[in-house]
């Protein structure tokens, strides 16, 4: 009986911690996803017509990658992109690729889908100062340390490592 409980018990955190990443977006009236998205949520149709191409063809660079894998452990990420918006096509499978490549826990990335104002039904979006999308922001210890802002200055990855690595980094409107 005492196992039992203990199964139970060991069941419940890990169905629990398993929901932490659970995609809970929606198609809005024009078909685009809003909501919490993961990379599944992608691979589906219609979305999966610009995500498979654009993760497949994107070539990273195993180097920057290699550089990344240590520096990734360390941070988490709260991404905004939209569905219908062609630099969030573009962007996001290179963003899965290189974290796919990095080894990164997925357990530390939140992508939230927008509508065309840049909002959800939920204001997931609210406190974010979302302008233009995709946006991915990086944290370290709760704290924000970068973001990159619809499309890279070098690459995703070269991008991302001068924000994880603590380098001056400028997003693409940013003086």
């Amino acid at each position: 009986m005492k196992n039992l409980f203990f199964s139970i018990f060991i069941l419940s955190i890990v169905s629990c911690s398993a929901q932490k990443n659970t995609a809970t977006a929606v198609k809005d009236e024009a078909g685009n996803l809003v909501g919490i998205a993961n990379k599944e949520n992608f691979m589906a149709e219609p979305y999966n017509a610009w995500f498979t191409p654009n993760y497949t063809t994107y070539e990273t660079n195993k180097e920057v990658i290699e550089k990344l894998k240590p520096l990734l452990k360390e941070v988490t990420i709260k991404g905004f992109m939209g569905t219908w918006c062609g630099d969030s096509q573009e962007q996001t499978p290179v963003l899965y690729k290189i974290l796919d490549e990095a080894d990164f826990n997925y357990d530390h990335l939140e992508l939230i889908t927008v509508n065309r104002s840049k909002s959800t039904p939920d204001n997931l979006q609210e406190g974010f100062d979302i302008e233009r999308v995709p946006t991915f922001i990086v944290y370290k210890n709760n704290k924000e340390i970068g973001r990159f802002v619809e499309f890279p200055r070098a690459s995703v990855e070269a991008d991302l490592l001068k924000i994880v690595s603590g380098q001056p980094y400028k997003h693409s409107y940013e003086d």
